[in-house]
């Protein structure tokens, strides 16, 4: 089973780019983040076309996840639990029928964090906070558990091409690498780095300033395993040469293969 994220940063902008890398690549399951549409106004039927069931959730403009899958989700949940009054669209949760146990698999979009010093930063360490009470519930259950998505997070220097150019970004400060550590704290796995402890793998490759051209990525989508997942890892890819495809996002796939 081949299980990918990939923020899209727009679905209706990046329509046939995905439509594509889903015939290249042919996943099971994908969590898409950044579809920057309403439920109502999310292409599904393309993606029906090529064999995919649909869940959304939306929000108007900006933010968005989305789950497709070749199997019809058991249950379906949307948005991160911890706060009611948080009316973003960032996290999406659906559950398979695998084997001996269910297949949960969370799709997540965490917040970006800046600038520094304004609510935005606090939103996104409160997010996290969320997200490690929400994820220390779902391991309890001892299901084969998955967290998905951009999450916004260099957690490393050598996760970045230039780590100093991003000491003063959100996305490198110690308190959102100290908040990615602790999830993993709880015994989830990196996929990307249980394959690789190497320099030079990125997901993400900013538009401005040749940065696709000059390999001047950041590592920030990151799939991470339940124990009970990790057990099936068998192989885990990035799918970088998207980058370079015609209106390509900023991101680019992240995918784990699993055994059944």
């Amino acid at each position: 089973m081949k299980i990918a994220t990939w923020n899209i940063n727009g679905v209706k902008a990046r329509l046939e780019t995905a439509l594509a890398w889903l015939q290249e690549a042919t996943p099971d399951i994908v969590c898409l983040q950044e579809i920057k549409s309403v439920d109502e106004g999310f292409p599904a039927e393309r993606f029906v076309e090529l064999g995919y069931h649909v869940e959304t959730h939306g929000q108007k403009g900006f933010n968005g996840v989305a789950i497709l899958s070749r199997e019809k989700p058991e249950s379906v949940s949307r948005g991160l639990p911890g706060d009611p009054d948080d009316e973003q669209a960032r996290y999406i949760e659906a559950v398979f029928a695998t084997g001996s146990r269910p297949l949960r698999v969370g799709g997540l979009y965490l917040p970006n964090g800046n600038p520094l010093g304004t609510p935005k930063f606090d939103y996104k360490l409160s997010w996290m906070k969320r997200l490690h009470a929400h994820a220390r519930d779902m391991l309890a259950r001892e299901e084969r558990f998955m967290l998905l998505g951009d999450y916004n997070v260099i957690p490393d220097p050598v996760d970045a091409r230039n780590p100093e150019a991003w000491t003063e970004d959100a996305l490198f400060q110690p308190e959102s690498r100290q908040a990615f550590r602790a999830l993993l704290s709880l015994g989830f796995t990196d996929a990307v780095r249980a394959a690789t402890t190497g320099a030079d793998v990125y997901s993400f490759w900013d538009y401005q300033a040749g940065a696709w051209q000059k390999n001047n990525g950041i590592r920030i989508d990151h799939i991470l395993l339940a124990p009970e997942a990790a057990d099936r890892l068998e192989r885990v890819g990035i799918d970088a040469h998207v980058r370079g495809w015609e209106k390509p996002s900023d991101h680019v796939p992240v995918w784990v293969e699993m055994a059944a």
